[in-house]
């Protein structure tokens, strides 16, 4: 019996550590990790204020860190309490218009949303391409994590017109896509990524000349009329066991001539909207960020829908589109509540919403939609 029992126990162990060599040899071997920054660029990582201590930090005070019991907790959770947290059946979208994308060139913005944050941009007849997560798991793995919802008309890189620029508001998977930058690095002729990300770029062969980096307030001219500045966010980063806080996470202003747009990335409710709203004044649209939140694991990185609606009315935004929710089950809470909960508060705050149907066409706000498409699905 004692022998029986020896040896399984060994069986067990062994079992454990080839887990562990397995882990270990793949962050640090598979290409969709990514890279750390070293020479030139982690010059540029350490030259930035919110680097210290070996690490980004947040302008307010963030808990990231998760205890081993909560963490075992919250994995347990998310493999037994899947009740609503996937739409049942296929959700009809659009298919993307291509042609109408290239002749409308009104004096308004121009939107194509694709599920989460990958949204399409054309401003000021420039077109930028925001997060674009078109692979179909936001994971390091192809064949486990987060899937795609089932979608009748999935965006492509073959299916997008001509890109100006793609944008990234940091590195997390579902954010930065391995795949799609694959697809992506030799057509598009350039970057804008946080401080440290133009590494993960460079080790998919990504140009080094086709990439800029942004520290927070950092600002470029796209052209004589458009400009971006990379803004503060609440957050976090990393893709591997070992590098949290090393690359920079961010929100974009986008300006034109005349239309002003405001895309949060990831981010906690923080002072730091409202900072924004006063430094530029007011937006005609904001895209913020509305899903996979937690308030008892993570309140501090992701904002519950009442907050997403309030910093809205923080950055001055005349038109509030909620993005991060409708493609990847990443949180516990059922798929349609950010969008009905974020649709309550902003009617009780008479603030306009644009909600699309998932890959149309639509200039703003001349065509800003409150459609409810997702009413039909359970």
């Amino acid at each position: 019996m004692f022998k029986v029992l020896k040896m399984t126990l060994l069986t067990i162990l062994a079992a454990l550590v080839a887990v562990v060599i397995f882990v270990v040899i793949f962050f640090n071997t598979a290409p969709q990790i990514g890279d750390v920054a070293t020479g030139k660029r982690l010059e540029e990582v350490e030259s930035s204020p919110q680097y210290k201590e070996g690490k980004f930090h947040n302008s307010v005070l963030t808990k990231t860190d998760f205890s081993f019991a909560k963490t075992i907790k919250i994995m347990y959770q998310m493999v037994t309490n899947t009740q609503g947290r996937e739409p049942k059946g296929k959700i009809k979208t659009q298919a993307f218009d291509p042609e109408k994308w290239t002749i409308r060139n009104e004096d308004e913005i121009m939107l194509s949303w694709f599920g989460h944050s990958s949204v399409l941009i054309k401003i000021d007849g420039r077109t930028i391409l925001a997060d674009p997560v078109f692979g179909d798991r936001a994971s390091m793995f192809s064949f486990m994590g987060p899937k795609k919802f089932d979608y009748s008309h999935h965006m492509d890189v073959s299916l997008l017109p001509e890109i100006d620029l793609v944008i990234i508001s940091h590195d997390h998977y579902d954010h930065l896509d391995y795949p799609t930058i694959i697809q992506l690095k030799d057509k598009v002729k350039l970057f804008y990524v946080p401080l440290g990300v133009a590494s993960h770029l460079e080790s998919w062969g990504v140009p080094t000349e086709n990439i800029r980096t942004f520290d927070w307030w950092d600002e470029q001219k796209l052209d004589e009329n458009v400009k971006l500045t990379f803004t503060p966010t609440r957050h976090f980063s990393g893709r591997g066991l070992t590098d949290n806080f090393k690359t920079l996470w961010g929100s974009w202003v986008i300006e034109g001539s005349s239309q002003r747009m405001f895309f949060s990335g990831d981010s906690g409710y923080f002072p730091g909207f409202k900072e924004i709203g006063e430094k530029f004044g007011e937006f005609d649209l904001a895209l913020i960020e509305c899903g996979a939140y937690n308030k008892e694991s993570w309140p501090d990185i992701h904002m519950l829908p009442e907050q997403s609606v309030q910093a809205v009315i923080d950055v001055n935004a005349k038109i509030g589109m909620p993005i991060h929710w409708g493609k990847f089950n990443l949180a516990l809470h059922p798929w349609k509540d950010p969008i009905q909960r974020f649709n309550h508060e902003a009617r009780s705050n008479n603030l306009q919403t644009h909600t699309p149907l998932i890959g149309a066409v639509m200039m703003i706000p001349s065509e800003t939609s409150p459609q409810n498409w997702w009413d039909k699905y359970n």
